[in-house]
């Protein structure tokens, strides 16, 4: 009787079977990581593109707003297309109430300057000093608006009856860049001076002012307070 060959079962295709079927699994987790990190991503993305362009909008809005208010706040200053006529008092305090407004929205040192205009309007020095001292901090590059800023502090000390602190911002607007009220912070610093007795030091103002501004219409006094006035 024939032997019966027993024929080995090969374990290694089984082994191989198992192992593409392993790798085939791994391939399809780390897709779906994949696609999971790809989508994650995406969100992140579009909340990085839906915030960008909501605060886009938000600032185009404000400014918006704010310039509308800015140009309902200079009808009011300028007293400009009033159905009514207003008195001085509501006249600058819808002014100062809307320029006030408009700076909240959007910081503006044109807008932080007619804040205090309105409040001088109004002859509330207080807050108009309080604010033009808010400029020169805030602001102390605007060599334009500088000048303007200095003459109007000095003005509200004068009102007041502070010369000496007047004095002092005269100095400071006679040293701001550029030559607009120079010939002002000279003329008004010679008054003081004048006025408390200091007529060598009131003098040295006007000789300054003759001699660096012939153009000034403060010319004139100076010369006859100097007793310089030169004939024909």
């Amino acid at each position: 009787m024939p032997t019966v060959i027993k024929k080995k079962i090969k374990k290694k295709s089984v082994e191989t079977e198992a192992g593409v079927k392993d790798r085939l699994s791994d391939i399809r987790t780390s897709i779906k990581n994949r696609q999971k990190t790809v989508v994650t991503y995406s969100a992140i993305v579009l909340i990085i593109v839906v915030g960008i362009t909501a605060f886009f909008l938000y600032r185009y809005s404000t400014k918006e707003k704010s310039r509308q208010l800015e140009y309902s706040a200079y009808k009011y200053y300028y007293n400009l297309y009033q159905q009514k006529p207003l008195s001085k008092q509501e006249q600058f305090q819808q002014a100062v109430d809307l320029f006030e407004k408009a700076y909240d929205k959007n910081n503006s040192p044109t807008r932080l300057f007619y804040i205090a205009n309105s409040y001088y309007e109004l002859e509330k020095y207080d807050e108009a000093l309080k604010t033009l001292n808010d400029f020169t901090k805030k602001y102390p590059g605007e060599k334009n608006i500088m000048p303007l800023v200095y003459q109007k502090m000095a003005n509200i000390y004068l009102k007041t009856g502070k010369t000496e602190d007047a004095l002092k911002i005269f100095d400071s607007l006679y040293k701001a860049e550029g030559n607009i009220y120079k010939d002002l912070a000279l003329i008004e610093s010679g008054r003081i001076l004048e006025k408390n007795g200091k007529k060598t030091e009131a003098e040295a103002k006007y000789k300054e002012l003759i001699e660096k501004f012939p153009a000034s219409p403060y010319f004139s006094e100076a010369e006859a307070k100097t007793g310089e006035k030169k004939e024909g």
